[in-house]
């Protein structure tokens, strides 16, 4: 076994007191490791700049920072769905996942959230501390309810970075 690589993030502003940094992706269920296979198609995903939120039949994995909430961003996050089975696991500080039912769960280090295609939000808990979240979003069938397919989906007013990444699935 060798490193194959070891690089400094790659951190993209989405908004007053939110970073993303893309850590890998994989473009189908199964990726070939073979010839380094994934790790050329990962590069050339994030060399084209068209990655959303969720990549169609494949993965993602995330990490994202989210900056001590201010009042206004306590009381408005960005509600959303992907169209994605979701691994989040708070690395640091404590977040807030509020569901479109008003349902808020508080977070710390260590916990473990798993989105099934639900509408929900996250906000930093403090306001004065920064958090952090590594997602593993897994591309998903949609989600049918009542007959009713859900689609990916989003609330309210939305930064237009924010808007160009949900833009792979809306």
């Amino acid at each position: 076994a060798i490193f194959h690589s070891s690089k400094p993030g790659a951190w993209a502003n989405m908004g007053p007191s939110l970073d993303f940094n893309v850590v890998y992706t994989t473009s189908v269920p199964k990726p070939s490791m073979t010839g380094d296979m994934d790790i050329s198609t990962h590069e050339s995903v994030m060399d084209s700049g068209k990655l959303g939120l969720v990549h169609p039949n494949g993965s993602v994995c995330r990490m994202v920072d989210f900056g001590p909430s201010t009042a206004d961003e306590h009381a408005k996050p960005i509600m959303h769905r992907t169209q994605s089975l979701d691994y989040g696991i708070v690395l640091e500080g404590e977040v807030e996942c509020v569901l479109d039912s008003g349902e808020v769960r508080l977070m710390k280090r260590g916990d473990i959230a798993v989105q099934r295609g639900t509408m929900h939000a996250w906000r930093n808990a403090s306001s004065t501390e920064w958090a952090r979240i590594i997602f593993v979003l897994l591309a998903a069938e949609k989600v049918n309810v009542g007959g009713k397919e859900l689609e990916a989906d989003v609330e309210g007013e939305v930064p237009d970075i924010v808007k160009q990444q949900l833009a792979g699935e809306l």
